[in-house]
């Protein structure tokens, strides 16, 4: 058994000294308290965090968290060595060491302050929460209080809705895409603002998190009435990374009751299988289970689609609740079948030559997956997420003059590229199924640079959650605001 040992000495006041005090593991636990430290027991982890003095200052952003991954039985003597030299292996620190999350997981993240957000502080780094928007928001702060920001954007969203080259937003966030509804953001905000306390606050203003859920939550209530057409994305949005939905999995319900509202569903994925129904079947057997143990009659499962590949493929569900393909000529677009197998193997090529450069590049060994309309690159020894968002930026820039659409996304733990890209899938099923953007919402959690749900923004409105928790909580809100405008009568 390894122990996580938490510096709570003033003494230790920077990274540069917590490698000396490391060592302490290896004492008993009164030894560890004369030396200012908090022992807990972990299994294979250690971790370490320099604090200050007062407990006030543990919960800033100053609090420096590492983890550390050892077998049990060389952890005390890889302690020793790096505390005495710093060194190791050729005088390189084994910085290897610092890549476990598992510390993480269990330290019950007391800073997170936001409803569900400890996922989100769980990744190193920020460069999940990039967007133009959201930091010119922020910035807005300033010299605003949080209604005032609000009342502004409100109205400068409602300019940018009607006329999104002349507007005041496309000058002041020269970035900014389009909206495809107007969005109540007063309202939003004195909905969230009870839980938050926004407003109240005097010295903390609004982190990246806190104006992601004001806008979520406008966007909701904006598009509920009309809204028959949602998708969502697969990993990280409907279930965690790695996982598939189980038969517990709480979006299973929202997805059924979205159905018999008569909202089409449909889950939109880089995972693409040609020819294959199984693995996809795999990836949502608890749903599909749902959906048999529920009797659904066809009336109801001709609502749920999945997308596969970004938008190579499209599936049903057919009368024994199994998925099948929908025919190519059925539902792509004409530019679709313009796309050449030779144009498509040089860009695959093009790609592959990419990310073993950028690999090679950052000494990171990869394997090389090769699909028929993907390719990817899986690291063979831990990294961090930084150095995939490098190889994705890299590759994005490399295939800057390619002759199709593509896409190239950090997937957190590996880098893929693929042919074609959500926002043409998208548009491929709106198409299919005769929806408009105001109609139509996108849910997903990778809505940067590199991520590969930022391409939907051009044809939908957009919820952007950090876990699946997120993603059963604002579909609850719609749900409700679907049945409250099914309750109540128009009038003119």
């Amino acid at each position: 058994m390894t122990i996580g040992i938490l510096c709570m000495n003033s003494s230790v006041s920077s990274p540069h000294s917590v490698a000396p005090c490391i060592r302490h593991v290896t004492e008993c636990p009164a030894t560890l308290q004369r030396h200012g430290w908090i022992a807990f027991k972990k299994s294979k982890t250690l971790g370490c965090s320099a604090a200050c003095s007062s407990a006030t200052a543990v919960a800033e952003t100053d609090e420096r968290l590492v983890d550390v991954e050892r077998d049990d039985s060389l952890a005390a003597d890889e302690v020793d060595k790096c505390s005495n030299s710093g060194q190791s292996d050729g005088g390189r620190l084994r910085w290897d060491m610092l890549l476990s999350t598992e510390a993480l997981g269990e330290a019950h993240l007391l800073r997170a302050g936001s409803v569900t957000d400890a996922h989100v502080l769980r990744r190193k780094g920020r460069l999940k929460e990039q967007d133009g928007l959201i930091e010119f928001i922020i910035s807005m702060h300033r010299t605003h209080s949080p209604f005032q920001v609000m009342e502004k954007m409100e109205r400068w969203v409602r300019e940018h809705f009607e006329d999104p080259k002349r507007s005041t937003l496309s000058r002041l966030v020269p970035s900014i895409g389009c909206f495809h509804t107007p969005l109540p953001l007063v309202r939003a905000l004195q909905e969230y603002d009870d839980f938050a306390l926004l407003s109240r606050r005097k010295f903390v203003p609004p982190n990246f998190a806190e104006i992601r859920h004001v806008l979520n939550i406008a966007q909701v209530h904006a598009i509920g009435e009309q809204v028959s057409l949602i998708t969502f994305d697969a990993d990280g949005t409907l279930y965690a990374d790695g996982h598939h939905i189980q038969g517990d999995n709480k979006m299973i319900g929202h997805i059924v009751k979205l159905m018999q509202h008569g909202a089409h569903v449909a889950i939109v994925t880089a995972a693409g299988y040609p020819g294959n129904t199984l693995k996809f079947e795999d990836r949502i057997a608890g749903l599909l289970a749902g959906f048999k143990d529920l009797g659904l009659p066809p009336s109801i499962t001709k609502f749920f689609h999945v997308m596969g590949g970004e938008c190579n493929y499209l599936l049903r569900v057919d009368g024994n609740y199994h998925l099948e393909f929908v025919e190519d000529k059925l539902w792509k677009s004409e530019d679709m079948f313009l796309w050449k197998d030779r144009d498509i193997q040089k860009l695959l090529d093009d790609a592959e030559c990419a990310l073993r450069s950028a690999s090679a590049r950052l000494h990171l060994p990869v394997e090389i997956v090769r699909k028929p309309r993907a390719v990817g690159a899986i690291p063979k020894e831990p990294t961090i997420y930084e150095v995939l968002e490098e190889m994705t930026l890299t590759v994005q820039m490399q295939l800057v003059d390619a002759m199709l659409p593509f896409c190239a996304f950090n997937g957190g733990t590996d880098v893929f590229v693929d042919i074609g890209n959500k926002s043409v899938g998208l548009g491929a099923l709106m198409s299919y199924l005769g929806k408009r953007p105001h109609e139509t919402l996108h849910v997903g959690d990778r809505f940067t640079a590199s991520g590969n749900d930022s391409a939907t923004r051009s044809k939908s409105s957009i919820l952007w959650v950090a876990n699946p928790d997120e993603t059963a909580f604002y579909t609850r809100v719609l749900l409700q605001d679907i049945k409250l405008a099914r309750l109540t009568p128009y009038i003119e």
